[in-house]
């Protein structure tokens, strides 16, 4: 391990490692590496640090990671623990705890029992055997599985596979966005098919919707084990048939037809086989152009449901509109098979640049009723509308997910960064499902909804281009706007914005502040880690999903608020819903909490809250670091606004694109309650101007789409300018002499 690696375990700098090597000769010498970077044993390390007093502050995943990447590359050891992922999940954490304490040679012979008396359901494993050198993954896995989910741990080891094998390409999908997906299935949807099937996740959302018989395939036989031990978890009484192969070239499920199919399949596969399956049966829309291989994966899907059966699919703008796919795509119309295109925001999924679409499929039915429009929803409006939420999902338990389906063209980042967009998934959800339900009850007579969705008869969607973007169907604004309603409500923000300017300039008005001297002040720090073992406050962890129990608790949620991420990055009041509870579903936000986003996603002025009489009793949401200190030893508000630092974010974080935060190892400077409380004063006083320039903000926004929505639309005048008529001339057409 290297010294970064020990910094993260112990909870210091490096800075701090590189000083115990300089001053302790007992520090354990290097076994690998070069002078500039040496290698140090783990083992040697932690019983160094044991022996100092020092605990490991890294999350149990990291400490997993850590032990196999010490084994090396070839090891074979991540598929191998596979199928104890799932033995472990069926123990207390009692039991977890006591078999990572017995010697060696005991864990190794108790864990190959263990998953020895497992049913033979994940594809290809051969039987287990471990070996000495596995002793210290297997207790890491142990300890993972029993702190942070199995999940978790399934997760750790697909993300160890795919760094080892050749899986370029392989990206997730956020849970939120697997739940939306198969929430667009009829209820009634129990044989489910997934053939690119990556992690699982969609297959998983399907059987929390009641689907019972779920098929899956991927290309990699990593996916194929990670699928299988995730089904095993979530839907452990499915009946599960899970192949490894290429699902277009080598259809496993071939003769295998489902009530839906839910796929995110790869995107802009140039090798799909264009050449070799050009005369495929299943090409009853047309044969994919070469470089359409996600229309090969539409059609595939279609061929594998019955009549009236549903197909969901994940797919990348530019299948709604390059001209390659154009004749297809009219087909697909023609036949009624398409039935609904949704736009998701950037950021989503993953590729994070661009925007994706959800399709949505249905097998005609013969004799069955004509359909005669397509509904198209802007979910990219929620983006802009609803609260940002790096962190938050719509279900149990991360934004983790599945794949990006078939594997072979795109690349994965850590399966734990399990957020890849910075939206509201439970607006999204509720703004795509309602619109959803409402054409699909009563298609002849739904009612399009301005700037949200719109149903288009297939005949205007049969131009030249057959172009079925979104945003070219749904209309910003309705043509019925009432003039009078819209000028008074534009007389109303305006009188909003002037009192919250003014409330702004008060907040922003100069509160007396000082230099501390000729230099920056210098003071004691510690970590929150070491404040927990002195008492000073309580760590409740933002845990990833796949907790055991996470929704077994019994306590009761119905009625009760749920603090969310998106809340804390937003400054709202709790508006999560029982999708989004933390692990532990019995812990409850108490006034003077201090609560820290477990994800950053860029904007860190926003990555703490002290919780206030709004958020008390409410339920604490996933995704969330709760801190609960001792009123006689610290204040609230102190702690939230250094926590919040960006430099303590960044110090304490691990990651890239998604940066997640430990919290043990984030700074407090050790001073005096008094001295506390006047920086917590501070710190509140900076608080209420972040919040009336977020209030001016949106109002100011909200007042000029209003007015542009008016001018544009013809329902409001210009405003009169000084020395102009008070009746402006309103003519037919413009003056002969007019630009």
């Amino acid at each position: 391990m290297t010294a970064a690696e020990i910094s993260r375990i112990a909870g210091v700098t490096r800075a701090t490692v590189s000083n115990w090597r300089r001053r302790h000769d007992d520090f354990p010498a290097p076994s690998a590496g070069t002078e500039t970077s040496p290698l140090y044993d783990l083992p040697a390390v932690q019983t160094w640090l044991r022996g100092r007093g020092h605990t490991s502050t890294a999350s149990p995943t990291e400490q997993l990671r850590t032990a196999l990447r010490l084994l090396g590359p070839g090891s074979g050891v991540a598929a191998r623990l596979f199928p104890l992922v799932v033995a472990a999940s069926r123990r207390t954490p009692e039991e977890l705890a006591e078999l990572a304490a017995v010697p060696g040679d005991q864990l190794i012979a108790r864990a190959e029992k263990f998953v020895g008396e497992l049913p033979a359901t994940v594809p290809e494993t051969e039987p287990v055997r471990y070996g000495p050198d596995d002793v210290g993954a297997v207790r890491a896995l142990l300890d993972c599985v029993r702190e942070a989910g199995a999940q978790a741990a399934v997760d750790v080891l697909a993300e160890r596979e795919l760094d080892e094998g050749a899986a370029g390409g392989v990206y997730q999908t956020p849970e939120g966005l697997a739940l939306l997906m198969a929430r667009l299935l009829p209820a009634g949807a129990s044989r489910v098919l997934d053939p690119a099937c990556g992690s699982g996740t969609l297959l998983a959302a399907a059987a929390r919707r009641g689907a019972r018989e779920l098929f899956a395939q991927d290309s990699l036989p990593v996916q194929g084990r990670r699928t299988a031990v995730r089904l095993l978890l979530a839907a452990p009484d499915a009946e599960t048939v899970i192949r490894v192969g290429d699902s277009l070239r080598d259809d496993a499920f071939s003769d295998v037809t489902v009530d839906a199919v839910l796929c995110n399949p790869p995107f802009a596969d140039r090798d799909w086989g264009h050449d070799e399956l050009a005369y495929d049966p299943r090409w009853a829309y047309g044969v994919p152009p070469r470089f359409e291989s996600e229309l090969a994966w539409v059609q595939h899907a279609l061929a594998h449901l019955g009549p009236g059966g549903y197909t969901v699919m994940l797919l990348p703008p530019g299948v709604a509109f390059r001209s390659s796919g154009r004749r297809v795509r009219a087909e697909l119309i023609r036949g009624g098979a398409l039935r609904a295109v949704v736009s998701l925001p950037a950021g989503a999924a993953y590729p994070l640049h661009i925007g994706l679409q959800i399709w949505v499929f249905q097998r005609p039915e013969p004799g069955g009723t004509d359909r005669t429009t397509v509904l198209f929803v802007d979910g990219e409006g929620e983006q802009r509308d609803g609260a940002p939420d790096t962190a938050s999902a719509t279900d149990t338990a991360t934004v983790d997910a599945g794949t990006r389906g078939g594997s072979r063209s795109r690349r994965s980042g850590s399966p734990s960064s399990t957020s890849a967009a910075s939206f509201d998934w439970v607006g999204l959800t509720d703004r795509v499902l309602g619109q959803w339900a409402a054409f699909t009850t009563a298609p002849d007579t739904y009612a399009d909804e301005p700037g949200v969705a719109r149903a288009v008869p297939l005949v205007d969607l049969l131009d030249e281009v057959v172009d079925v973007t979104p945003a070219r169907h749904v209309r910003a604004t309705a043509g019925d706007i009432d003039p009078a309603a819209l000028a008074r409500r534009v007389d109303d923000l305006h009188d909003q914005l002037a009192e919250e300017v003014t409330a702004l300039a008060a907040s922003a008005a100069s509160g007396g502040w000082r230099p501390s001297g000729a230099s920056a002040r210098e003071w004691r720090t510690a970590t929150v880690s070491d404040l927990a073992r002195g008492g000073a406050l309580t760590v409740l962890r933002a845990v990833p999903s796949g907790t055991r129990g996470s929704k077994g608790s019994g306590t009761p949620t119905a009625e009760r608020p749920v603090l969310a991420a998106r809340d804390i990055a937003a400054g709202s009041p709790p508006s999560g819903t029982a999708a989004d509870i933390h692990t532990d579903a019995a812990q409850t936000v108490a006034a003077g909490d201090v609560l820290v986003r477990a994800v950053a996603g860029g904007d860190t002025a926003t990555m703490t809250r002290v919780a206030d009489d709004r958020d008390a009793g409410a339920l604490l949401g996933q995704h969330i670091h709760l801190l609960r200190p001792d009123p006689a030893r610290l204040d609230p508000w102190f702690l939230a606004g250094f926590l919040g630092a960006e430099d303590n974010i960044a110090a304490a974080s691990t990651g890239s694109s998604l940066v997640h935060v430990t919290p043990g190892r984030l700074r407090v400077p050790l001073l005096p309650l008094e001295e506390q409380r006047r920086y917590g004063e501070a710190f509140r006083r900076v608080h209420e101007l972040r919040a009336a320039v977020r209030r001016t903000a949106d109002l100011a926004a909200d007042t000029a789409a209003t007015l542009t929505t008016g001018l544009t639309a013809g329902v409001l005048l210009p405003a009169d300018s000084p020395g102009t008529s008070d009746s402006p001339k309103t003519p037919d057409a413009p003056d002969s002499g007019s630009a």
